[in-house]
């Protein structure tokens, strides 16, 4: 049984409002940026903003307070006393604006430092890329020279937009355009009853690449993270899929990701998780000698 230890309000107020993103960076966490958020790289389904987080696949958030409790399983006074004794700066109060409206960055001239980047550097098949270019699901923006993976909704739309550096050394730029919506991150409509899940955009392509045979009739969707929304999305869309193939990440996010998912889904759909070898399947292309019609998906059933 804990001890009941009585905070005041104003305690109880402080540790409610702790800047996160201080706290967790002094406890030695990793954060990435996503637009005004910041992302957990250790669950990017995870987002947090001052003093307020998210799950993204959980559908929980709220405060600094019930964020200790949920991922350090503290109780109530404990989080409470966590938050208070290094004193902790609190969070600067949001502001109320008007959430900026979605638009794709401009459009560059041509397209060669993104073809240099995707093919040369990262290995990925040139049909490939031509063939999302051609569909205007991937561009180099103008003022950067990022490459722009495009999400549409059903009816052809733009309304998700990640942006992906193309320096092939130095610190690697990802970031979704502010305004997007989640649900419609890059993806590929196919005809049969297979979705093929993964991470990142060039994941996606990479697996494209080495599994090249008839790979237009599959669906393919790039969550930019590990959130199920864009997953729920082109199965709402199209009900003739039948079979999810779960291709995130062969590490420990990857893994509790790819695991919340088959659960969520496996009531209504077959769920199979496909791992790469390495640590995720651009890592496998980059490192395979072999032709590339000749590599077999590796097939890992959950048990």
């Amino acid at each position: 049984m804990s001890t009941y230890i009585h905070f005041t309000e104003e305690q109880k107020e402080r540790a409610a409002t702790v800047d996160l993103e201080y706290f967790l960076r002094q406890r030695g966490e990793k954060l990435l940026s996503s637009g005004r958020d910041k992302r957990l790289a250790s669950d990017h389904s995870v987002t947090i903003r001052g003093c307020q987080w998210f799950d993204h696949d959980s559908r929980q958030g709220g405060n600094a307070i019930s964020f200790v409790r949920f991922f350090y399983n503290r109780t109530y006074p404990e989080a409470v006393t966590m938050l208070l004794d290094e004193m902790y700066p609190c969070a600067p109060k949001a502001t109320e604006a008007s959430p900026k409206p979605f638009a794709l960055p401009p459009v560059n001239s041509d397209m060669r430092r993104v073809y240099a980047y995707l093919v040369k550097h990262r290995n990925i098949s040139r049909d490939v890329v031509a063939y999302f270019a051609r569909e205007k699901l991937l561009y180099e923006d103008a003022k950067y020279h990022n490459a722009v993976f495009v999400g549409t909704d059903e009816t052809g739309v733009p309304r998700h937009a990640h942006k992906r550096s193309t320096n092939s050394s130095g610190k690697a730029f990802r970031l979704n355009v502010e305004g997007c919506d989640p649900r419609y991150s890059f993806h590929h409509v196919g005809s049969d009853g297979s979705l093929y899940v993964f991470e990142a955009p060039i994941d996606m392509l990479s697996y494209i690449t080495l599994h090249p045979a008839d790979w237009q009739r599959h669906s393919y969707v790039a969550c930019c993270g590990t959130s199920i929304q864009p997953v729920e999305k082109m199965l709402e869309r199209m009900p003739q899929l039948d079979t999810v193939l779960l291709c995130l990440d062969n590490d420990e996010a990857g893994h509790a990701a790819s695991q919340r998912m088959k659960t969520q889904l496996e009531e209504n759909y077959t769920v199979e998780r496909l791992t790469p070898e390495r640590k995720d399947w651009n890592d496998d292309l980059t490192a395979q000698t072999q032709p590339r019609n000749e590599v077999m998906p590796l097939c890992q059933t959950f048990g």
